[in-house]
């Protein structure tokens, strides 16, 4: 089965979108995705560009994804690269997608100049936890990460 990994496209964007709900399904938080197609058009395509995207396909058919931004690290003096989401269906797991995915992005880093490459994993995803670990990434549990949303957000921001 060929494996190939290319930049999101606008064509790309329902599924993108199909693959962010199967995402939240997994995390037990299918009600949580507000997102719609324009949204991540916008957020990918649009003027104020703020996230990239890449689609893993094995034999042309899509079967994952990752989307990511940029960040900076001012103890670095270097932008970062932050994994938002990385997602492989089902019954492409264990083929070496998500391992793909991930070397996609570290080439990217690179690329880049970045000085690390971070993201976030739920505290109940053992799957998850072990193939990061194996990979060798090591969680960062002298750090404790905040949110604002919804009305505390707009709160805040008044």
């Amino acid at each position: 089965m060929p494996l190939d990994i290319r930049a999101v496209t606008p064509d790309d964007i329902p599924t993108v979108l199909r693959f962010i709900r199967e995402l939240a399904e997994y995390e037990r938080e299918p009600k949580a995705v507000v997102a719609t197609e324009a949204l991540i058009h916008a957020a990918l395509f649009g003027g104020d560009r703020i996230a990239h995207g890449l689609i893993a396909s094995l034999d042309g058919a899509p079967v994952g994804f990752a989307i990511y931004f940029f960040n900076f690290s001012t103890w670095l003096g270097r932008p970062g690269l932050y994994l938002e989401d990385l997602y492989v269906t089902p019954a492409s797991r264990g083929a070496g997608v998500g391992r793909a995915l991930l070397s996609h992005l570290a080439r990217i880093a690179l690329d880049k100049h970045c000085g690390r490459m971070e993201w976030a994993v739920l505290n109940w995803n053992e799957p998850a936890i072990r193939f990061y670990r194996a990979l060798g990434a090591r969680a960062q549990e002298e750090w404790t990460v905040y949110r604002l949303t919804g009305k505390t957000l707009d709160d805040v921001g008044r």
